[in-house]
């Protein structure tokens, strides 16, 4: 399954990996098409969410000249290209068991890209909150759109450098053939080298220290400036508010590494929900964390949440039929 993409993850590697999937029973037609419908729901509401936050933001350019905005859009863009690489992974480990392992590599690695991007996405976020509030009178100058664009393209340059790292250490350490061999498409089986999980282990620690690490800095200094405050309290417990959801968010996202390094000793205890418990990792791991970027700022966001609304209403009105039509003169 795509649970494992992330080798920080793999408890177990190469071998043991593929004897547990084959340990697995297969399940029922109509179970796997049941799992398969919903999954293919899930993400078919998030996509239409995904994409009229997106819409909302492209249509009105007050929302490219704000640092916080562009953020939350590259986020909302972000998740929107992870959930359908996981999902279309989810769905093809029924329709195909095996694929080429040069097929699987480009789906892999921008899936671990988009996955390990988003906490680093946060951190930026609840810097850009933290500064608004504890320095509002520099704000504009610190927070540029050309800064932020560049903390963006360092956010990815960072979150990349990892699954590059892992196909050098791959390409270097695998026979030739390797990537014309048909393998199941999962990180664990395609990035096999037991070095890959040492390096991403000592990368993920620093990796989830440092964003932790902003998270709790920010809120704790935003909490002390609106106990200090004497005016624009409210601003101040609402970014307060915001960060602390980040850090929820932070957590949900801490699952895709956590979770499933406990997958494997799960199955090994209960072979026989092997498919149940692969599937209920799909859906905490993936999918739920995925529904609360639309709450925090689709719905939290009083300015964006007018111009959502009203992209919605548009909508609405131009897919309603019209009740009368034009008669000719008689």
């Amino acid at each position: 399954m795509v649970e494992n993409m992330n080798s920080s993850t793999v408890s177990e590697y190469g071998n043991s990996s593929l004897l547990l999937l084959n340990a697995i029973p297969r399940e029922s037609f109509s179970t796997a098409l049941t799992k398969n419908i919903v999954a293919m729901l899930v993400w078919l509401a998030l996509s239409i969410l995904n994409c009229s936050m997106v819409s909302t933001f492209r249509k009105h350019c007050f929302f490219y000249e704000d640092p916080r905005y562009i953020m939350f859009i590259c986020m909302v863009i972000n998740d929107a290209i992870q959930l359908t690489l996981v999902t279309a992974l989810y769905v093809m480990s029924y329709a195909f068991s095996k694929i080429l392992a040069s097929a699987c590599c480009p789906l892999i690695m921008t899936a671990v890209t988009t996955t390990r991007s988003t906490p680093l996405i946060l951190a930026g976020m609840a810097l850009e909150c933290y500064i608004s509030i504890c320095f509002p009178l520099y704000y504009s100058h610190i927070c540029t759109i050309t800064r932020t664009m560049w903390i963006i393209g360092v956010i990815f340059l960072l979150s990349f450098t990892p699954p590059l790292t892992d196909l050098f250490i791959t390409v270097a350490k695998e026979p030739a053939q390797f990537f014309h061999t048909s393998i199941f498409c999962d990180h664990s089986l395609l990035f096999r080298d037991r070095s890959i999980y040492y390096k991403n282990c000592v990368f993920d620690s620093v990796y989830f220290s440092f964003v932790f690490l902003t998270l709790l800095y920010t809120y704790c200094k935003i909490m002390l400036t609106a106990r200090a405050a004497s005016t624009d309290v409210v601003s101040a417990k609402k970014a307060r508010n915001t960060v602390l959801l980040h850090g929820v968010q932070l957590l949900l996202c801490m699952l895709a590494f956590v979770v499933p390094s406990m997958q494997a000793p799960l199955i090994q205890l209960f072979p026989m929900y092997g498919l149940e418990i692969r599937y209920v990792n799909f859906l905490l791991v993936y999918i739920i964390p995925r529904f609360l970027s639309p709450m925090i700022y689709g719905f939290r966001d009083e300015k964006f949440r007018k111009y959502w609304l009203r992209y919605f209403v548009s909508k609405a009105h131009k897919v309603k039929p019209a009740k009368h039509f034009s008669q000719k003169p008689g």
